[in-house]
C-alpha cells in the first residue's frame, strides 16, 4: 500500500486522537500554527521528516510505522495507557517523561535487533490464572516469587541490585517522574520489550519495592499492554499478588529465617496476614501459633540485610509467623520512634530521606556504543541517542572520539 499525503495525514490523526492531544497541543510542540496540523492531517500539507520524527515522539509510536504498508490503530502502549488511566495526560511534565521512557525503551529494542542480541523478553513468563480470592492471589505471589528466584539462581540470598537482574533479563528499567499515588507502571508490546517505569519521587526503599511489585506484572499479567499501580488500588487482587511477589521476592522466607537464625531469633507463629505495599495494607485473616519477641534492632538488620523499609521487613516478620499481631503493633509504634535512630547506632547506611539514584542508563550506552564502533549507526544518531540518555555534549564527543581511536 502506497502511504500518501492523505494516508499519512488520517494515520497521524488516529495516533493523535488515541492519546487524547488536540490540535492545539500538537502545534504547540512543533511551533506551528494549528490550521498547520489541521492541513496535515487532512493530507492538504506535507510531512518533513523532521516534524514526522517529532510527531511519533509525541504519540510514542516508532515513526516507521505511519509508513509501512499496514497501519494498526490501537496498537501503541501509550495510547492503552492513556484509555485506562486518563488522568496521566493532564500533566505535561509526567508525559514528557513517559514519551522518553517508550522513545528509549523502543531504541534499546532497535539496537538489540541490531546487534543480533536477543533480549527483548524476559526468560520467563508465568502461566498464572486471575486470582478470585485475596488469600489465592497472595499464594501465587509467593509461588511465583520463590519460581523466579530458583530459575534466577539466586534462592536465599539478598538481590543487592534490582535493576541489574531485570535488566539482564531483558526488562527495560526506568525513573519517571509521576503523580504521588503512582508508584510505577508497566508496559508490554514486541517493540518495546517489557517496561518498568517507577515513580522517581518516591523514596529508595519504596521505588525498589515498586519494581519487584512490576516485575510481577511482568512476569503474571504478559496479556495486558499497560498496567499502573496506584495506592487506592492495591487491595485489587492482581495488586495484591504483585505485593506477595514482591515482598517474597526481595525477602524470601528462607533467607529471612536463615538471618534471623544467625541472630538468635526465628519461630513461628500468625494470626493474619497484611499484603504491604510501601502506601498501605490488605488484610487477610489467618491461623497461627505462639511465638518468641523478635526487637526492634532486629527488625533493622533484616531490613538492611534484605534492602527494604524498616516497615517492610516488620509486615513481613508477622506474615512468616516470627511475630504476632500484638507485636506488630508495638514495633510500630517503638519503630516510629526509635527506628532511625538504632539504624545509626548499629552503624549501617542510612537511605531514610534517599531518593533513587537517576537512570545509569549504562546498558543502553553501551549498545550504542558496541552499534557505534560496528558502523550500524551514524556519528548523528550515536549522538541523538547519547543526547535521550542525558549525556553532556563533551561527554559525547569524548565517546565519539574514544570509537574512532579504538577503530
Amino acid at each position: 500500500m502506497t502511504v500518501d499525503n492523505k494516508e499519512l495525514g488520517r494515520r497521524l490523526k488516529s495516533a493523535r486522537e488515541a492519546v487524547r492531544m488536540t490540535q492545539e497541543a500538537v502545534a504547540n510542540h512543533l511551533k506551528v500554527s494549528r490550521p498547520t496540523v489541521s492541513q496535515v492531517e487532512a493530507g492538504d500539507r506535507a510531512v518533513s521528516s523532521l516534524e514526522l520524527d517529532q510527531l511519533a515522539y509525541l504519540y510514542g509510536r516508532d515513526i516507521r510505522e505511519f509508513l509501512s504498508s499496514e497501519f494498526e490503530e490501537k496498537k501503541d502502549v501509550l495510547a492503552a495507557l492513556y484509555r485506562a488511566n486518563p488522568d496521566m495526560i493532564e500533566n505535561e511534565a509526567v508525559l514528557d517523561n513517559l514519551r522518553m521512557c517508550v522513545a528509549m525503551a523502543r531504541e534499546q529494542t532497535h539496537l538489540e535487533a541490531m546487534l543480533e542480541i536477543d533480549g527483548s523478553c524476559p526468560v520467563a513468563a508465568y502461566a498464572v490464572p486471575v486470582p478470585t480470592k485475596k488469600w489465592e492471589a497472595i499464594k501465587q505471589g509467593e509461588r511465583i516469587a520463590d519460581e523466579e528466584r530458583r530459575r534466577l539462581g539466586i534462592e536465599a540470598a539478598p538481590i543487592e541490585n534490582l535493576t541489574e537482574v531485570l535488566e539482564s533479563e531483558g526488562v527495560r528499567t526506568r525513573l519517571a517522574d509521576l503523580a504521588q499515588d503512582i508508584s510505577g507502571f508497566t508496559m508490554n508490546a514486541p517493540d518495546l520489550g517489557p517496561l518498568i517505569v517507577v515513580n522517581r519521587n518516591h523514596l529508595l526503599e519504596r521505588a525498589r519495592y515498586s519494581l519487584a511489585h512490576e516485575y510481577a506484572h511482568v512476569l503474571m499479567d504478559r496479556h495486558t499492554i499497560g498496567t499502573v499501580s496506584r495506592e487506592s488500588e492495591r487491595g485489587d487482587l492482581i495488586e495484591v499478588r504483585a505485593n506477595s511477589f514482591a515482598a517474597n521476592l526481595l525477602m524470601p522466607e528462607k533467607g529471612v529465617r536463615l538471618f534471623l537464625a544467625s541472630l538468635g531469633k526465628d519461630k513461628m507463629t500468625r494470626t493474619r496476614a497484611e499484603i504491604f505495599d510501601e502506601g498501605g495494607t490488605v488484610a487477610v485473616e489467618l491461623r497461627g501459633t505462639a511465638g518468641q519477641k523478635v526487637k526492634l534492632y532486629d527488625v533493622v538488620q533484616v531490613a538492611h540485610h534484605f534492602g527494604v523499609s524498616r516497615m517492610a521487613a516488620l509486615y513481613r516478620l508477622f506474615n512468616l509467623r516470627i511475630i504476632t499481631e500484638a507485636e506488630l503493633n508495638d514495633l510500630k509504634a517503638q519503630e516510629k520512634k526509635d527506628g532511625l535512630a538504632l539504624t545509626k547506632f548499629l552503624r549501617l547506611h542510612v537511605q531514610e530521606h534517599q531518593k533513587p539514584q537517576p537512570d545509569s542508563n549504562h546498558r543502553f550506552i553501551a549498545l550504542a556504543l558496541e552499534a557505534f564502533s560496528r558502523d550500524e549507526i551514524s556519528t548523528g544518531k550515536f549522538r541523538e541517542l547519547m543526547i535521550m540518555a542525558t549525556l553532556s555534549d563533551d561527554d559525547i564527543d569524548e565517546l565519539i572520539k574514544h570509537v574512532q581511536v579504538d577503530s
